[in-house]
């Protein structure tokens, strides 16, 4: 089933929870909406559920309006932070459930159902809990047997609400695996909320980056992550050092420092300039941003590290932080306490709409 909203406006007294949001879901993807707490997925995802009417706009399943259609006739299967199960109920009554209530003229018979919810939970591959209670299980458990309860009515779109917010983050990442597996297994529309980045990079097919109760970019983990359309996606997105200044020719002038960029800006135009951990050089030959380390921490192949900037100045944050290869740091020679220098490789730069132009 494919999904479209459009013009989609909500608010909650005087908060604006949605702000005129139009987004198309092709059948068959797994589209996570990203973004920090407030701004307006999960909202979005009950609107699409018919567990939320919007104040303005158009809910549209394969092209049919679906505004004013009930939660029930949706045929949406939804999947919440905290499960949901029935705590009174074994496993298999709770996959069970959605068919067992469903009218009589539609209602499978026992036998049937049994047999469906049996291959329900060999697909999540816990079977072999079908006898057990909720209170029983491992989170991660529990949330595969929510999955199948929402699966087992046959849905034509499946939204997950921050499925995997409530767990360990080594059971979160199995979970992750295992999710993106099912749905190429299965191919149901499937929309997931989560302020999780890294979830979003791995799971989705697409990603819908959310601020503020807009849309600031939509596209596949790779182009947001690598093409960010506005600071806020750039920031948002994996850890990053942020610098405010002044085009300056072939500089970005920050404070007293000089940083060299590409392209051609107007002098004076005030520019944000990006740069991930991994493309800023530290050395120890007094050129760059002065800086003292903080702390190294070596994990497998990189090491990270983190410094202060040694004199506050306008545009300049007050904290770096460097990634390089271990066998650099080898080589370097760097130490805690120590005073080096910080170069920028690269600059990605948006115009500071918060600024004036210096002329």
């Amino acid at each position: 089933m494919s999904i479209e909203v459009k013009n989609i406006h909500k608010e909650f007294g005087e908060f604006k929870a949605l702000d005129n949001v139009s987004l198309k879901f092709p059948s068959g993807e797994l589209v996570a909406l990203l973004g920090p707490s407030g701004c307006g997925k999960t909202t979005l995802l009950r609107i699409i559920a018919g567990l939320e009417t919007a104040d303005k706009g158009t809910v549209l399943l394969d092209g049919e309006d679906a505004s004013g259609t009930h939660v029930r006739e949706r045929q949406v299967g939804f999947v919440f932070q905290h499960y949901a199960l029935f705590k009174h109920m074994t496993v298999f009554d709770n996959v069970a459930f959605g068919l067992r209530v469903k009218p009589k003229n539609e209602r499978l018979s026992e036998e049937v159902i049994a047999n469906k919810v049996h291959e329900l939970l060999n697909l999540v591959q816990l079977d072999w809990l079908h006898d057990r209670f909720p209170s029983q299980l491992s989170g991660g458990q529990r949330q595969r047997i929510a999955l199948a309860r929402a699966l087992a009515v046959e849905p034509r779109v499946l939204l997950l609400d921050e499925p995997f917010g409530a767990l360990d983050a080594k059971v979160r990442k199995e979970l992750r695996r295992w999710l993106r597996k099912l749905h190429d297994e299965l191919h149901i529309t499937s929309i997931f909320v989560t302020h999780d980045q890294e979830e979003a990079l791995e799971v989705a097919d697409r990603v819908v980056l959310m601020n503020q109760g807009k849309v600031e970019q939509i596209g596949s983990p790779s182009e947001v992550y690598d093409h960010p359309k506005t600071p806020f996606v750039y920031g948002f997105l994996g850890h990053v050092n942020r610098f405010n200044g002044y085009a300056a020719g072939k500089y970005l002038e920050v404070g007293s420092y000089k940083l060299s960029i590409e392209g051609s800006y107007s002098k004076g135009s005030p520019l944000i300039g990006f740069a991930r951990p991994y493309e800023l050089d530290i050395n120890k030959n007094k050129s760059g941003i002065a800086a003292r380390v903080d702390r190294i921490l070596s994990f497998g192949l990189y090491s990270r590290i983190e410094l202060s900037i040694n004199k506050h100045e306008e545009g300049l944050p007050s904290h770096l932080e460097v990634e390089i290869e271990r066998s650099e740091l080898d080589k370097k020679k760097l130490k805690e306490g120590e005073n080096v220098f910080v170069t920028p490789k690269q600059l990605k730069l948006f115009e500071n709409k918060a600024r004036v132009s210096i002329q």
